[in-house]
């Protein structure tokens, strides 16, 4: 059985759709800094350093932007209720640094939202980059898995933000598709497919789960609450569930309600394709749009490691009561709350 019947479902948030030609043009979605904005940035940066030496510690009024903070309001509108991505570039990562970048990456992500742990370490400031971790190890997770490429997904938070510290050598570009627009040509071409993942699917916690917990756990694709659409797929985690006895086999079913929502995801019309160059700052809404990137090389002899920082975090625009509760567990209730650490 599943949560809902192909009658009931319906197209959604008509206003996040997008196609590739849509957004053709990197000048929508990419802002600007200006220099008048970093020299906020750096005063801002000043500030916070004169209140605390522990970045994590930064909150919203120890990091203050009178002239930016509200055009990443304006943003975060968008994000939420709009386009659902967007690039911020120019932070001049060459001249202020690694760590200073990373403390204002930090800033600019605290008038976006509140930082959710990423991880059962507590991570909140986390790194992608290559951590060692192969590619058949099922407990490695996406940000610790150098140079190969990676599918469409979503992370557990409202939104999520990366900075680019250094691109490394070559590749890398990150691809972004619009979960609700390939949601809305699945409910118009095949309601019973899109009907069944309105059901939990297992997904593999990847060794991350509470002690004594079983090692997977049930989420919906899709869930409608307040006539938002909440979109949930990461399919290798749904796959690798499979690799514990215990978790719920997958339907040949279920596995074509996928196959279908993938093909609609990864339809060329249907993303956008972006390089980062040092000092980019992605972010995504994790509801409307999936993300993955293409392969890259580094070349650790040389220094040319690529090293992306990572935010996830809960945008004030949604409260408590506009989110299904299966949304809220990453926030303060989750065992990954019980520590509060950088990457």
């Amino acid at each position: 059985m599943t949560a809902v019947s192909a009658d009931q479902v319906r197209p959604l948030e008509p206003q996040a759709n997008w196609t590739a030609a849509d957004v053709a043009d990197p000048a929508e979605w990419t802002y600007r800094l200006s220099a008048e904005e970093i020299a906020e940035l750096e005063v801002a940066l000043a500030v916070a350093r004169s209140r605390t030496e522990e970045v994590l510690e930064v909150r919203k009024d120890d990091f203050p932007l009178p002239t930016l903070g509200p055009v990443l309001a304006g943003l975060a509108n968008e994000l939420i209720n709009g386009r659902g991505f967007q690039r911020i570039s120019a932070l001049p990562v060459a001249r202020v640094g690694f760590d200073d970048a990373s403390w204002m990456y930090w800033g600019t992500g605290l008038h976006l939202g509140v930082p959710w742990p990423q991880n059962v370490k507590g991570h909140l400031l986390g790194d992608v980059k290559d951590q060692g971790k192969r590619l058949d190890d099922p407990t490695a997770r996406g940000n610790e898995l150098g140079g190969v490429a990676q599918a469409f997904h979503s992370d557990g938070s409202d939104l999520v933000g990366l900075m680019c510290l250094d691109p490394g050598v070559s590749g890398g570009e990150s691809l972004v598709a619009n979960a609700v627009g390939a949601y809305n040509k699945l409910v118009e071409s095949e309601p019973e497919l899109a009907a069944v993942l309105f059901d939990g699917l297992p997904y593999d916690f990847r060794g991350e789960q509470r002690d004594g917990a079983t090692p997977f756990y049930h989420v919906p694709v899709f869930s409608e609450h307040g006539d938002r659409l909440f979109v949930r797929y990461i399919r290798p985690y749904i796959e690798a569930s499979q690799r514990h006895d215990d978790a719920p086999r997958l339907s040949d079913q279920q596995r074509a309600a996928m196959d279908a929502y993938d093909a609609f995801i990864y339809d060329p019309d249907n993303r956008v394709e972006m390089t980062f160059e040092a000092g980019d700052m992605q972010f995504v809404n994790n509801y409307h749009v999936l993300h993955g990137r293409k392969g890259y090389e580094d070349d650790a002899d040389a220094g040319r490691v690529r090293w992306l920082k990572r935010l996830w975090l809960a945008t004030e625009i949604l409260g408590p009561q506009d989110r299904p509760d299966r949304f809220q567990a990453a926030g303060a209730t989750s065992h990954w709350s019980q520590n509060r650490t950088k990457a």
